[in-house]
Formats: structure tokens, sequence, C-alpha cells
């Protein structure tokens, strides 16, 4: 980037006017001015191009020089991505703390994979073997979690060269239709480019959770798009912490766009101390953070996206199973309203540009479960919290992003105020994934799931028109049978949908032990509509002893003792069994 392109001849904000241009095109990178800022193209007029600049523009004149970079904005891929926390610009935080101080310097150039880090490489070819396009030639062990399966392009493998190699060695010479081609270990994407792949596959298979109130009765599918909205206050964040822990993701990438600095402080401080529950290991070791707060530039939201869901793409097309938490991509569609506005745009709704919904299903359609090129099997699962103003689901965003994803988490702000958590709401929240994984769970959990699901939000959707009822004449005015609908809600509600993240049994369930806590929930249910049909009280019920063992299923049984459910089910029949008797 050494021949100007152009110079400054307007300064708005992080919007840059460039005249005299010479060789740009659209999308392409460019460095402004002398400290060399990094931006876009994204408007070219004749011999006038429009730059949005993603960093802090104060102090740049017209007449500095603006240079190109013949190529679109791209991200590093290879050896080094997992456990580190990057910008929205793929610029390691912790080299630009070492090389600026703590806050990022304008014009920080560090590169995006340490270039002097040696890694050790596996070759799973041999000279003269034939390769397809995105085959795997070599592997390096990146973490004890993550073991990089590097790909290639079609071609004869010429020569390769095992052993400890930098990113930028070449390893590996092939001989292609376009002719001989040197292999490194590392290699460029445009981030605004879904990376390809042969087909997609039906999403069938759940992502585990460990969250009853997700994997029971709105559970998602891996390579499928969820939203979890939600005011301030209702747990956004801290939902997002909880799937990015325990869901059997193989690599989880963490945007956090545009959130509040301290907010996102908590994530960088708590992710490299959490323990990754399935190995043992640091969760910091199939985990890349990509960390810009609401004080960073305000352009630098909208690449943040497009920069995470290009790594997490990358560790897909190594037949990896990889879940994108993005918090919050409200705060990126403010980011595109406070560009447009400066380009001058022609706005829609509430001020948002009129191509919100077409930027938002770029983003949710590059989520999937695919056949690789390489042949493999491999899934991006996006999961993206929404913060509407004031709580408001009616807003631009909010309800373009129900166009594209396929599970709605309602977050509820009276269930937060109730300390009830995760406070998703059960009447508002939907999954269009529970016919696809139905299978899945028949084949390994349990036969019975989905009748099991049914029946219990039936009786929650019962209670909820009971509830209303209740509120103007008193519970006390209802026939038993309604109020023992209402007892069972409060089951449902507090022993099995209400769960305490902090605590170390009932932060996460298995699928086998949300089964057995709903079965025997229900078939409490059951014997207690005979009982209450045979005419005894409703507050006999209450006095049985072990209805409070019941309540208290989800932390008094660990997920390795689940005999434990049968023995108070068991119990709870017989203390049944003589009540009965004495309705007989």
């Amino acid at each position: 980037m050494s021949e100007s392109a152009g110079f400054v001849s307007s300064v708005d904000g992080p919007v840059i006017g460039v005249a005299e241009v010479r060789g740009l095109a659209m999308a392409d990178m460019v460095e402004v001015g002398e400290e060399r800022l990094l931006g876009e193209v994204v408007r070219l007029r004749g011999s006038l191009a429009t730059v949005q600049v993603y960093e802090d523009t104060g102090g740049i004149r017209p007449g500095e020089p603006v240079y190109g970079s013949g190529g679109p904005i791209s991200a590093a891929l290879g050896p080094g991505i997992i456990g580190t926390i990057f910008d929205g610009l793929q610029r390691p935080l912790d080299v630009i703390e070492a090389a600026t101080g703590p806050f990022i310097a304008r014009g920080a150039h560090v590169a995006a994979l340490d270039p002097e880090r040696r890694w050790e490489l596996r070759p799973t070819a041999r000279p003269g073997e034939r390769l397809a396009e995105g085959g795997t030639w070599g592997t390096v062990q990146e973490s004890p979690l993550v073991e990089q399966r590097l790909p290639a392009p079609a071609g004869r493998v010429l020569a390769i060269e095992a052993g400890t190699h930098t990113i930028g060695d070449v390893v590996a010479r092939l001989e292609t239709p376009a002719g001989e081609r040197a292999l490194t270990m590392a290699q460029r994407w445009p981030v605004r480019r879904p990376r390809p792949y042969q087909r997609r596959l039906p999403p069938s298979v759940p992502l585990i959770t460990g969250q009853r109130v997700i994997d029971t009765f709105f559970p998602i599918a891996k390579g499928g798009t969820a939203a979890i909205p939600g005011g301030f206050g209702t747990g956004k964040t801290i939902t997002q912490h909880q799937l990015a822990s325990w869901s059997d993701a193989d690599v989880v990438v963490y945007i956090g766009c545009g959130e509040r600095g301290n907010e996102l402080t908590e994530v960088l401080i708590d992710f490299p101390r959490l323990t990754d529950p399935r190995s043992g290991r640091p969760l910091m070791e199939r985990t890349v953070l990509v960390a810009n707060t609401s004080n960073m530039p305000v352009a630098a939201r909208e690449i943040s996206i497009y920069t995470g869901i290009t790594l997490a793409e990358y560790y897909r097309d190594m037949g990896y199973q990889v879940a994108v938490m993005a918090d919050s991509t409200s705060r990126w569609a403010e980011a595109l309203r406070e560009v447009a506005g400066r380009l001058e745009e022609l706005p829609a709704e509430e001020g948002f540009p009129a191509y919100l919904p077409s930027r938002l299903a770029e983003f949710y359609e590059r989520a999937g479960r695919v056949t690789t090129l390489g042949g493999m099997e491999g899934s991006v699962t996006v999961i993206g919290a929404v913060s509407p103003p004031g709580g408001d689901f009616s807003e631009p965003v909010t309800q373009n992003t129900l166009r594209f994803v396929r599970c709605f988490w309602a977050l509820d702000a009276s269930l937060a105020a109730a300390r009830h958590f995760p406070a998703i709401n059960w009447m508002q929240s939907y999954s269009q994934y529970l016919d696809s994984v139905g299978d899945w769970w028949h084949q390994h959990v349990a036969p019975d799931w989905r009748r099991l699901r049914d029946r219990a939000m039936d009786l929650l959707q019962q209670e909820d028109r009971l509830l209303q009822i209740a509120r103007l004449v008193g519970a006390s005015a209802l026939p038993d049978p309604q109020r023992l609908v209402l007892e069972m809600g409060r089951i449902l509600r507090e022993g099995f949908l209400q769960q305490n993240a902090l605590h170390p049994v009932d932060t996460y369930s298995t699928p086998h032990k949300q089964v057995a806590m709903l079965r025997a929930m229900l078939a409490f249910y059951e014997r207690a509509q005979a009982i209450v049909e045979r005419g005894a009280p409703i507050a006999t019920l209450h006095q049985l002893p072990a209805l409070g063992e019941l309540v208290r299923l989800k932390s008094d049984v660990p997920n390795e003792n689940l005999g434990k459910i049968d023995e108070v089910a068991h119990e709870l029949a017989q203390q049944m069994d003589e009540l009965e008797s004495e309705y007989v």
C-alpha cells in the first residue's frame, strides 16, 4: 500500500470522501491519511469514492493521501486463532496492548496471526497424491482441544515438508490447473463472502445446551439460527455465556458487538477462567473472542460481525460443529443506521436503512449444517442477541430478525424481576426445529420426549389462562381440578424451567436428566388428577412430604445419579397410594 489511490476531499465522522480515485474497486480495503487508518470503499461515482473508516477519524484533513490494497477486507485464517481475543478488524488485543498500551492507538497495524510462532505440521498427503478442492493436506494441533485441518486447492502434491514452521513458511507445493502453487499454513478470505461447501444438510441434530427450557421446550438444531431478544437486565448476556460454556459445540466464536465496555470486560476476564465441562481443559482452548465495545468507533461494529462468522466458517470447513454468539445485533444495526445517515441514504422505519433486512439475512443465512468441500460434515449455529429499546419486540431489528431465524427465545422483564432465570417466556417463545430434532431425541434419549414436552406445554398454557381468571376472582374460588393445574404449573416453572447458572448441579442438565425430571413431574399430575376426581382436597396434595423433593430434583440430583429421580418418583407414588386409599 505504498502508492496513493486518491486524496481525502471531505470528512464526516467515519465517512470519508475521496477524490482523484485511481485503481479502487467497490468493497476494497484502504488506508486513510498519514496514520493509515483502515477503511472500506462503500461507494464509487466516477473519480469520487466514499470510504467507511473503522477507526477514529479525528484530525484527518482534506488533502491527505488514501492508499489502496487491491482487495477486499479479509480475515487471516490459520493456526493461532483459537484462544485469541481480537477486535472487530481481527487485530489481537494483547498484541496491540504490548505495542501501544491499554488503549488502542489509531492506525495500529499488527498481524492477526503471530508470524514468529512455530507450529508442528503433520502432513496427511504424500508427494504424487491428488487432492480434491477442500481436501486436507496437513494438520496442526492448534490447542489441546482443536486440531486444525489445513484445506488444499485441487491439485497434485509435488512436495510437502513436515516439522515446525511459521505460518509464512512455504511448506508444500502443488501442481494445479493454473500452474504450480506454493502453500503456507495460512490463507486469507474476504469476510463478506461466504465460504463454499458441497451441499446443505437438513438441521436434524440438536445443539444440546444443558438449559432445560431450551433443549426440551424450544430446541435449536446444529446449523440453526436463534434470536434472544430482551430489554435491559433480562439476562441476554448470561444466557449466551451459558450457551457458550455448556453447548456441545466443538468451537465457540463469541462476538461482543457494541456492548458496554464493562460488560464485555467481564466476558474477557471470565472466559479464560472457565473450564470446558467436556474435557476439563480451559474453555479458551476451543473459543475465539471478537471484542468490539460501544466506545470503539461505530463503523467497526459492522465489520466485527462478518469477521466472526468468517472465522466460524473456517472451522466448519474442517468438520467442526461451531456455535456463534453475537451480542448484540441491535448495536450492529445501530451502526448501520448511523453510517447510512452520514451517507445520506434514504431512511426506512425508525431511521434504519432500507437494506437492514437484507443485511440481517446475509448474516443469518451463513449458518447451516453442510457437507464441506473436503467431504466432512460441519455446522455453524448462529445465536444472536437483540436489544430492543424498552423491551419493545415490535421494533424493526427484532421484527426483521424474526423473518430469518427459526428459534425465538423471548426474554421477559417480569420474569427477570421475579428472579426467574433464564427469563425465557414460554408463552412468547417458539422453535421450528421440534419436528427436525424429534428423531434424534427418539433414538438417543427417550421415545416419549415429544409427548412429554407437548403435555407439559399444554399444562403451562392452561395455567396461563387460569392465572388470568384467578387474578379476578382469586385462586381459592376455582374448582380443585383447576387449582391442580395451577399447582402443576408452579412445579414446572420452579422445578423445571427455572435454572440456576451459578449452582454446581443445576447449571447443566443432560438430556436424560431433563426427560427423567419431566416424566416424574407429569406422572405426579396424572395420579393427582385421579385423586382429586375422587374428592380429595387439593390441600392434601400440598402436604405430601415428597412433593418438595420433586421440585428440588434439579439441584439435588447430579447428572450421573439419575436413579435418584426414580426413587423420588417411587416414594411420591407410595404416598399418593396411601392418600388415594382414603378416598376409595
